[in-house]
């Protein structure tokens, strides 16, 4: 890596006046929703716990948990997380709001989990598929030694029951804002990651964030080829070990 790459970028994409917009190619626009139509799809419960903590605590109480129990996820956690971190709200006038934030509502980021000890379901991996709140199953079997070896052999992601992995679709951002986007794709994962870390809080449950890691050992591991769409940030979550 060119020493100075974070740099140029940096400069590379900064806004100038005079210098912002050209028009848009609608026929181009990529699909916002990402499906693997072959999959076996699992429904998600769709009621999710009532929550009463204000705000303000669960600030107070989060925190980066690396050491997880024994103790498996529900599936009702599960979908909750997954809701709650970048699923649907609400729909107003045809329009599919979700429960974070992103840049020209272009939502690049794409979830899948690592589950490795969720009550009801397989261990694998899975592909979230948010316009159904279902998952997609994309391969069976326990595959949390070889995500742990890529998150630069972080235990945790063979402790815990579930290893979330964002990707990014770029050209979904790419689209409107060209190379920009690359810094409007990494603010995106970052409000979804806030949001999984404020819904597992809320329940009882610890995540820790993961930035580290071999991208395309991570991107061997999810099927990707690391161009149109890759990993670039991960998180686990579970029951804190010491409770």
């Amino acid at each position: 890596m060119p020493s100075n790459v974070g740099d140029e970028f940096q400069n590379g994409t900064k806004y100038h006046r005079g210098q912002l917009w050209s028009p848009l190619d609608w026929s181009k626009k990529p699909e916002t929703y990402k499906i693997y139509p072959l999959s076996n799809k699992i429904p998600l419960p769709s009621t999710f716990p009532e929550q009463s903590k204000p705000f303000a605590d669960l600030l107070r109480k989060r925190k980066s948990i690396r050491s997880y129990s024994l103790e498996p996820l529900s599936i009702n956690d599960l979908s909750f997380l997954l809701w709650a971190s970048t699923g649907i709200q609400r729909k107003q006038q045809g329009i599919e709001f979700r429960t974070a934030p992103s840049a020209g509502a272009l939502y690049p980021i794409e979830t899948y989990i690592v589950a490795n000890k969720v009550e009801g379901l397989n261990k694998g991996l899975y592909h979230y598929n948010i316009a159904s709140h279902s998952l997609e199953e994309l391969k069976l079997g326990d595959i949390t030694a070889y995500i742990a070896q890529a998150a630069l052999e972080q235990e945790m992601c063979i402790e815990a029951p579930v290893t979330f992995v964002w990707t990014a679709v770029f050209e979904r951002s790419k689209w409107k804002y060209k190379q920009r986007a690359y810094r409007y794709i990494y603010l995106d994962a970052g409000h979804i990651a806030q949001n999984l870390a404020m819904a597992a809080t809320s329940i009882g449950l610890g995540s820790c964030q993961i930035g580290a890691m071999f991208d395309e050992e991570v991107n061997e591991i999810v099927g990707l080829n690391g161009v149109e769409e890759s990993t670039i940030y991960l998180s686990v979550v579970g029951h804190p070990k010491n409770r």
